[in-house]
């Protein structure tokens, strides 16, 4: 009997009712907001993408996406996701395992080179690789003079595209291997393990979600760039023009239905790179 009176006070408590009432107001102003700011940033958009895509009917979008110079933005974009996504893995897992698992002299200015393409405009980023591979740059007399096309042909897309999306593995792994430290590797140490055998036994493992959860954020960061590619695409019909570059093509020459179509195309695949994000979340929190 003793223990129920602080239990009744509580239920009849008024401020604590009070509070926690004005809490549940608090919360749900706060998540109608969010949604209201959601739904007005990326729901209507993606509603208008569709809308305008069939505004001329089914046949209008089907021509549209099946069109020759479509389908080269296409392979053309899957092509570039496919080069760089993993060359970008190999280096995101050295370097996380590096930064993570050794001490060694320049450990903070290889961080900072991780994180240069977060604070450098993706155009910039493109204009570099022009000064130095361009006609005029560094390296353009010799590159033209051995018939070697880097600007304005794939190895510069793959090039730009590899600048802007290096970070998103390294910078997945780095902060999830820190917090496992160290002392499941030092264990197979003393067990005999050596070099790699403890990453493909040990670490790999643990970091496996992880590493996934990077290379989704990766190849859609990729699919996706625009400003890097723009500046050495060259703009080339059928031949250095990703969808993002076909799209604004589309639209500045006033082919709205088929650029909102070729959009969709895009969309497509970053919807499927948002449910493959949501499943290896939950995979990682399990």
């Amino acid at each position: 009997m003793a223990g129920s009176v602080p239990l009744a006070a509580a239920r009849t408590n008024p401020v604590r009712n009070r509070s926690t009432k004005e809490s549940g107001i608090v919360k749900w102003t706060l998540v109608s907001l969010a949604v209201l700011v959601i739904m007005w940033l990326i729901g209507l958009p993606l509603i208008v993408v569709l809308t305008e895509a069939l505004k001329k009917g089914w046949s209008v979008y089907v021509q549209a996406i099946s069109d020759p110079d479509a389908l080269s933005a296409l392979r053309l974009t899957l092509l570039v996701a496919v080069i760089t996504v993993p060359l970008n893995t190999i280096f995101g897992v050295a370097a996380a395992w590096a930064i993570t698992k050794f001490k060694f002299r320049g450990r903070q200015l290889l961080i900072t080179l991780i994180d240069l393409p977060f604070a450098v405009s993706p155009v910039i980023g493109g204009l570099i690789y022009v000064l130095v591979y361009g006609v005029h740059g560094w390296f353009g007399p010799w590159l033209q003079d051995h018939d070697v096309k880097i600007i304005f042909a794939l190895p510069g897309i793959i090039l730009a595209t590899l600048f802007v999306t290096f970070p998103f593995v390294a910078r997945e792994l780095i902060p999830l291997m820190e917090d496992q430290g160290q002392l499941e590797e030092e264990a197979a140490v003393t067990l005999g393990a050596k070099g790699f055998r403890i990453f493909w036994k040990v670490t790999l493992p643990n970091i496996k979600w992880g590493l996934l959860y990077g290379i989704i954020l990766c190849n859609a960061r990729a699919m996706g760039e625009f400003g890097a590619v723009s500046v050495v695409s060259g703009h080339i019909r059928g031949s250095t023009n990703t969808l993002p570059l076909h799209i604004e093509i589309l639209y500045n020459e006033y082919q709205f239905s088929a650029s909102f179509a070729v959009a969709s195309l895009l969309l497509l695949l970053a919807l499927i790179t948002l449910l493959l994000k949501s499943w290896f979340t939950r995979k990682s929190s399990h």
